[in-house]
Order: C-alpha cells, then structure tokens, then sequence
C-alpha cells in the first residue's frame, strides 16, 4: 500500500513537473493570400510539433507538444476570415496532458508545409505553417506549389483596350511590392511600415499603368502577405513579364539620410558600400518573412542559376536611368546614378529589372511624404514617365516586346 502511494505522489509529481514546463505562445498571425495561407506560432522556446492530415472531412493537425493555453493561442481563431481561401474554421483544445491540438478545418485540399524559424530581429522562436493548393496527384505532404499563373482578379482589372490598338500585344510591367506579412520592412519614426507604403504604391503604379494604351500591369503581391524572393522572380517569369520593378521605401542608421534611388543587379559586386549594405538588407528579407530551407524547388534553382546576364543588365541600366531622370523631378535624388549590387529580386536573367527606393521611411519628413496620397500619385506618375521613356528611347532593346503594327 506504501508502495503504491509513493508511486502515485511519484507520478503526480512528474505530471506537475511537465505541466510546470509548459509554456505558453507570445503571439499568433495569419496571413491569408491568394498563393497560399500561412499561420505564425511565436514562443518564447522552440515548440515541439507533429502534424498530419485527416480525410472525410479535410483537416490538418497540428500536435504542439509543451504548450499550454493562453491569450495568444485563444486569439488564432478569431484571426480567420470566412473568405480565406484555404481555412473554414480553426479549433484549439487540450489533446491529452502536456499536448495541445490545433485542427484546422479546410475548405479544398492543401499541402502542408510545417517548419520552424529561429529567433531573429524582433521576433522570437516560430513555428510556421503553410497551406498550399493541391494539385492533381500530389501526396499528403508535399513541397510548395509552383507559382500561379496571372488571377481572374488581375485580369478584370485590366481596362478594355480600344479595338483599333496600334500595337499587336501589351507590355507587362511586373509591380513588386517589397516586403510584407512576417517581413514589415523598414519602420518609420512615426510607425509607418515599409510594407504598407510599399503596397499603396504599388497598386497606384498599376492603376497609372493599366490606363496607358500599351501597357498593363501585374502585382507580385496584392495584399498583406509574405512572397520569397526567388518566388516573386518565378512568378514574373510565368507572366511573361517585359519589365519588373521591385519598390521599396528603406531606412538607414542616420535619420537625416534622404533621396530616392534606382538600383539594378550586379554580377561583379555593389558599386558602392551603401549598395552593398542595403543588397544584404533586402536579401535577408527571406530570413525574416520566413522561407522552409528544406524545400528543394527544382523549377526555382532553374530559373536563379548563374547565367550570363550582360544584354538584361544592360537593359535594365537603361530602364533605371529613365526611371531616375523622372523621379528626380519629384523628389531629392539620393544618388544621381543607378547603383549596382547582388539583389536576389532582380536575378531574372531575361526580364529588365530595377529595385526603386522610393524615399527614406526612416527620415520623419520623407516618411510624411510617403504617407501622402497626393505626393505618392506624383512619385508613380514620375515611374510612368519613366517606363514609357525607356520604350520610346530605346526600342530595340525590348524588340519582341513591344511591336507595332505597319
């Protein structure tokens, strides 16, 4: 009887001790996209995980070992919008001692990509989980789709063109809003995020860019959502894109820096420090939005491998110095020639491509400016000029792109 009593106050002590282990999520997110639907789990520590999926109805579970109940985790569901693509509901409860379970609902079949992130600017341990669609005979579990092709939504959005066009096809203009979902970006003195200066801006240059005669565009990102790198290149090569411009808002250590600036890729290092610098910064935006580095992407590796790029560079030199030349009517230049380094954005090696730091997010008065839609219309005005301005000098550089009728 002593016996069996030392074991039970054994046991319970060994439970409590678990229990005393447990620790709670700092935070939860979900981005919902139309590429893909990702939740965030932020802990303090790494969270022990298993996953699998159900059938009949489709469910993905998510076992998270050590984790108890708490504000943050209680506060996922409430996160869900009914018109996410992906998710119908979200459920959280106690498994089994020391196990919480997350189910989630699904309204289509997925492919789950379930991985962790280690601790890195402001954010702590994560724990990531990714939907993808699934396609035709996928297995269960599986690696990131392909990038989609051009949406309904970007398709209807394109004003009718007249009948009697002088030209046999549309440009493409690629529009990359930089940053976005688990990657703010820069941050301004007054709380302005690169992210979403980014994307007001972005969807103005397609509005400018679909009323000109000849020319539509396509965002990479048209929400708030993370897109890697190498995938916004991928995705503007299965548009077929003419051009891609990247747009960004960035900071630097001295709140008094200020300008704009144009940037295109460089094979033989940055042209200056600075190039350099901000190079790093933006390449590490994969590191912060979030990226599975156990996804191996065959069609990915293709489409980034080291070609030569001479005749694109060239061209986006071009592109970058009419770009320029029109901002600086609107705004302080803050190098009066397009700089050069290794920007992972602007690897595709047959798509004209220029990264454009609209202004300094970091310095009070600019990021006033950026804020400012009547400053933002003048600012895309002024890349409009500049897009129109490189078709118009130098037409053999983008032949089979843009070909008028006799």
């Amino acid at each position: 009887m002593l016996h069996a009593l030392l074991k039970l106050i054994l046991l319970c002590g060994l439970l409590t001790s678990d229990w005393a282990q447990a620790l709670q999520l700092s935070a939860t997110r979900l981005w919902p996209s139309p590429d893909y639907t990702r939740i965030t789990l932020e802990a303090p520590q790494p969270v022990a995980y298993k996953y699998f999926m159900l059938s009949n109805p489709q469910r993905l579970v998510v076992d998270l070992e050590g984790v108890e109940a708490g504000a943050a985790l209680d506060a996922l569901a409430g996160q869900l919008s009914p018109d996410d693509p992906y998710i119908a509901a979200i459920r959280v409860g106690v498994n089994r001692p020391g196990v919480m379970r997350l189910v989630l609902e699904l309204k289509t079949p997925v492919k789950p990509s379930v991985f962790q992130l280690q601790p890195l600017d402001q954010y702590g341990h994560r724990l990531v989980v990714d939907l993808y669609p699934a396609q035709a005979g996928d297995a269960t579990v599986a690696s990131p789709a392909a990038p989609p092709q051009p949406s309904v939504a970007d398709q209807a959005t394109t004003p009718a063109r007249p009948a009697a066009s002088r030209y046999t096809r549309l440009i493409t203009v690629a529009v990359d809003a930089g940053h976005g979902g688990e990657d703010p970006g820069a941050s301004g003195a007054n709380g302005s995020h690169e992210k979403d200066i980014t994307l007001a801006l972005a969807r103005k240059l397609k509005q400018k860019i679909d009323a000109q005669e000849n020319m539509h565009a396509v965002l990479i990102r048209d929400g708030d959502y993370f897109v890697p790198l190498g995938q916004r290149v991928v995705k503007a090569r299965a548009l077929k894109a003419d051009l891609f411009m990247s747009i960004h808002a960035d900071a630097f250590i001295r709140p008094d820096a200020r300008g704009s600036s144009v940037f295109a890729l460089s094979e033989h290092g940055a042209t200056s420090v600075a190039a350099r610098w901000l190079a790093k910064k933006e390449n590490d935006a994969d590191l912060i939005g979030g990226v599975n580095v156990d996804v191996k992407d065959p069609f990915l590796k293709r489409t980034l491998i080291d070609l030569s790029q001479t005749a694109t560079i060239n061209d986006s030199l071009k592109l970058g110095r009419a770009v320029l030349k029109e901002i600086g009517g609107v705004n302080t230049l803050h190098k009066g020639e397009v700089e050069q380094a290794g920007f992972a954005v602007l690897k595709a090696p047959d798509i004209p491509s220029i990264l454009v730091e609209t202004a300094f997010i970091s310095n009070p008065e600019e990021e006033k400016r950026l804020n400012d839609p009547g400053y933002q219309d003048k600012l895309v005005d002024a890349i409009v000029e500049g897009i129109k301005d490189y078709f118009n000098q130098h037409p053999l550089t983008a032949p089979s792109r843009l070909t008028r009728n006799p």
